[in-house]
């Protein structure tokens, strides 16, 4: 009798073993999210607290006035982010529309003389002035709110056509609406990372590639008009193609931050000059703590610094595009792709403009620039897209069989409820499309389970998978008539 041995088990059998049992763990989404998140918020702490020294001592005695502020705008946005994740996904899509009017509200109010402030600035009326000298940007908020829109509105929606009502039609007017409120303040750069937000949201939600093709073409014409059309963002363009060649003709002028931020990224070399010891900060950088940051990291942190922010964004992203396939509905699926996708994008372009990849167009790098209200918006924004990932079917059955992790026990996070035990249930059309007539109620109240007909249809066509034979179409009993013998 011969018995037949397995072949041994190279290092590649183990690692493909080792990355599907990783693959397969519940909670793996869930806590690389959060992993990401915390990291790229404590570095931005950290920054803070580094590149603001120099402008705290302009502004008062301490050198630490202008990092304890930004503590206090993180500790907010941790707040924002411990509601994000506590909310449910049903009371969420119920206050979208609450959400989109005052984005649209506030990004009118901005426009008005007295209520703006920043043009005279940086050149765009970008920010309301709160109480406490706290700057609310409300081009942030519009990013967010038209990402919850569009995965509220088309979420479950196959038929497009070009009526005024229907849900394609009315997101894409209103993201452009909002588009030209942005774009009327001067910002730029923040109203391309919303128009790149609502292209992603199009191509998600499975919209004709035509359509973003189309935005894109636009997108390309208007570049080449604020290129043609002079002014400090035309010259921005000069400078950008300037850079490209290896040569910036005016380096005190229009294209002195950017050669600053060069050679703050040239200074750090690969291993930095140390935690603190930025000299660029010292007013040789303008808007070191905020557009700039990535500059002071790379000059104090080195390559290695620069290249763990970039691997903690593409995490960020990664994971985010996970929880979108894999989540529970199209509306959270489309809500984590977008959310996810908004911040990557974001980054990429501030990322950009500094290494000089990209033109430089002011936009923050997020969580982890000094800035206003922003820091709020966005980790209140991470913890909606934590909540997604709370919600996935197999984190779901996690928790109901192991119980709730630790973070969530320790900052009293509710277990979250299985789509099929959620207060209100779905829809009545669809409860009684899947519970069948009142009257046909099993035992203990029970209603069957509905018949899966779809599958039952494609077998009466094609035949069983094994066998070949056709079902016979099931047809309803006919009713008797009068006087008619059984």
């Amino acid at each position: 009798m011969t018995t037949t041995q397995k072949p041994p088990r190279t290092l590649g059998h183990r690692a493909r073993d080792i990355r599907e049992r990783v693959r397969a763990f519940p909670g793996l989404d869930y806590q690389m999210l959060r992993i990401a998140i915390f990291s790229l918020i404590g570095i931005g702490v950290l920054m803070a607290f580094s590149s603001s020294m120099a402008t705290s001592l302009s502004e008062s005695d301490s050198p630490w006035s202008a990092a304890l502020r930004q503590c206090i705008l993180v500790l907010a946005g941790l707040v924002a982010f411990w509601i994000g994740l506590r909310i449910s996904p049903r009371t969420l899509r119920a206050l979208v529309p609450w959400f989109l009017g005052l984005a649209i509200v506030l990004l009118i109010l901005v426009l008005i003389p007295g209520i703006g402030t920043g043009r005279s600035q940086v050149g765009s009326q970008s920010w309301i002035m709160l109480p406490g000298g706290v700057a609310f940007q409300p081009s942030e908020f519009a990013r967010v709110a038209v990402g919850l829109y569009g995965a509220s509105a088309l979420a479950d929606k196959t038929h497009r056509s070009m009526r005024l009502t229907d849900p394609f039609m009315m997101y894409s007017i209103i993201s452009g609406i909002m588009f030209v409120l942005i774009v009327a303040q001067g910002d730029l750069g923040m109203g391309v990372s919303l128009a790149l937000v609502v292209v992603f949201t199009l191509i998600f939600a499975g919209v004709d590639w035509r359509v973003p093709t189309v935005v894109g073409v636009f997108g390309v014409i208007g570049m080449a008009t604020v290129f043609l059309a002079g002014g400090f963002r035309s010259h921005r363009f000069h400078t950008y193609f300037d850079a490209l060649r290896g040569n910036i003709e005016d380096t005190q002028g229009t294209g002195f931050q950017a050669y600053q931020g060069f050679l703050s990224l040239a200074d750090g070399g690969f291993w930095g000059v140390g935690l603190g010891q930025s000299r660029a900060k010292w007013f040789y950088l303008p808007e070191a703590k905020n557009d700039f940051v990535f500059a002071i990291i790379g000059e104090e942190l080195g390559l290695w610094g620069g290249a763990l922010v970039i691997g903690l964004f593409a995490v960020l992203g990664y994971f985010g595009l996970r929880t979108a396939k894999r989540a529970q509905d199209q509306f959270q699926s489309l809500l984590a792709a977008t959310l996810s996708v908004g911040v990557v994008v974001q980054a990429f372009i501030n990322i950009g403009y500094v290494i000089g990849v990209l033109p430089v167009t002011g936009i923050q790098l997020p969580m982890i620039s000094a800035g206003g209200t922003a820091a709020i918006i966005t980790i209140g924004s991470m913890g909606l897209l934590c909540n997604v990932a709370r919600h996935e079917p197999m984190q779901v059955s996690a928790m109901q069989n192991f119980g709730r992790p630790l973070f969530d026990r320790i900052f009293l996070i509710p277990e979250p409820t299985p789509p099929n035990e959620r207060r209100g249930g779905a829809h009545r059309a669809d409860r009684e499309r899947a519970e069948g007539p009142r009257g046909q109620r099993g035992q203990r109240g029970q209603r069957p389970r509905p018949q899966r007909q779809t599958e039952r249809s494609r077998e009466e066509r094609f035949g069983r998978a094994v066998t070949g034979r056709r079902v016979p179409r099931q047809e309803a009993p006919r009713e008797r008539r009068r006087g008619e013998r059984r």
